[in-house]
């Protein structure tokens, strides 16, 4: 089994990698180094063989396991000691100096651009890669937050599923979640309803009063069922597990949760809710800072080509943002794509929105309030 994008790897005791130096041959040091700071999966070895095998240039990764590590790590270092930074893209606007200024560098014209698909590059200008009129990250992968579900337990049939089926009276003390994430699909669940009007979660993003005003109406519905606490999770591994060992049998999860339990477990299914699947994109970039510039732009091409982006959702049940690289993955990853991604789910993705900066500190007040309801 491949090692999942968030699980929890203990890799320092602060919690940050010392930079792993993956070296095909000690000889191809001699064309340079590229520091990358990704996602814990997403350069395995295979991967990382053939970069420095094709390129000669040798490859020092790091890795950290959430948004929040990655932005304090590149912040504290004045945004030196990397060259590469794969950010969520909507979390790309907050990578910046004291002054507001970003530390990613525009994407240069040597970088294939054009290998990402279409839609993806025009959307992500809206999502957060787009900063003072010019691309500084681009569309990398992208993944889905839906419901994980054991149906030998609690038969739900996919037209009928909702987020608001953690809550129902069946799921007591079964039902798994992320607190960050279940104010979003509660939300999606009761705007929905009409319980707590919201402009499908959108609200939140307008002002800190409107993020209050959503997010305390949410919380306190949360609350009032907390009953149905499961488990809280904040990494694959703990979401893995929250099904394997808490006994849960239903959970707001990250599609490689489901996915994966399914092919150990066939009463295990990973669909999108009727209210919308939420949707992230992942992206990458190079820092104004890169020590390695001209080696930070041969890393991005190589994880452009279709070869490779095949290679990355074999690797992670991710869905690569390069053109032509379904054509590369395996076919059990095809299978399962075509089994959860039809049409209509396709037609109706709830896409993370650019986090303005009163977002993350109210949004994080009211995680408290259910962890400790």
């Amino acid at each position: 089994m491949p090692i999942t994008r968030r699980s929890a790897m203990k890799l320092t005791a602060v919690g940050v990698a010392t930079p792993a130096v993956l070296r095909a041959t000690d000889a191809l040091a001699s064309s340079g180094t590229v520091k990358v700071f990704a996602w814990q999966d997403y350069v395995q070895p295979n991967i990382a063989e053939k970069f420095e095998a094709d390129t000669g240039i040798t490859l020092e990764l790091t890795t950290f396991g959430s948004n929040d590590e990655a932005e304090s790590t590149v912040r504290a270092n004045g945004g030196k000691g990397f060259d590469v930074v794969f950010p969520t893209i909507t979390n790309a606007g907050n990578y910046t100096d004291d002054a507001g200024e970003s530390f990613f560098a525009p994407i240069p014209a040597a970088v294939n651009s054009g290998n990402v698909i279409p839609s993806f590059l025009r959307d992500s200008a809206g999502l957060g890669g787009v900063q003072n009129g010019e691309q500084i990250v681009l569309p990398f992968d992208w993944g889905t937050e839906g419901i994980t579900l054991n149906r030998a337990e609690l038969n739900i049939s996919d037209a009928d599923l909702s987020f608001g089926d953690l809550w129902r009276p069946e799921a007591a003390g079964k039902a798994a979640f992320r607190q960050k994430s279940a104010l979003f699909g509660a939300g999606l669940y009761l705007d929905a309803t009409g319980e707590v009007p919201s402009n499908r979660m959108l609200d939140v993003y307008k002002s800190e009063e409107d993020a209050r005003r959503v997010f305390g109406d949410i919380a306190r519905f949360i609350v009032a069922n907390k009953q149905n606490f499961g488990a809280f999770w904040n990494n694959a591994t703990e979401a893995t597990s929250a099904f394997k060992e808490a006994g849960c049998v239903i959970g707001q999860t990250w599609d490689t949760t489901g996915l994966l339990l399914s092919r150990e477990n066939s009463d295990y299914v990973y669909r999108a809710p009727k209210e919308g699947i939420i949707t992230w994109l992942d992206s990458f970039g190079i820092l104004k800072g890169a020590d390695n510039y001209d080696q930070a732009v041969e890393f991005m091409n190589f994880m452009l080509q279709p070869e490779v982006g095949g290679m990355f959702a074999n690797n992670t049940g991710y869905n690569s943002a390069v053109t032509g690289a379904a054509d590369f993955a395996s076919d059990e990853y095809k299978a399962q794509f075509n089994d959860t991604y039809t049409q209509s789910v396709l037609g109706n993705m709830w896409w993370w929105q650019a986090e303005p900066p009163f977002l993350a500190p109210v949004q994080n007040e009211f995680v408290e309030v259910i962890t400790n309801a």
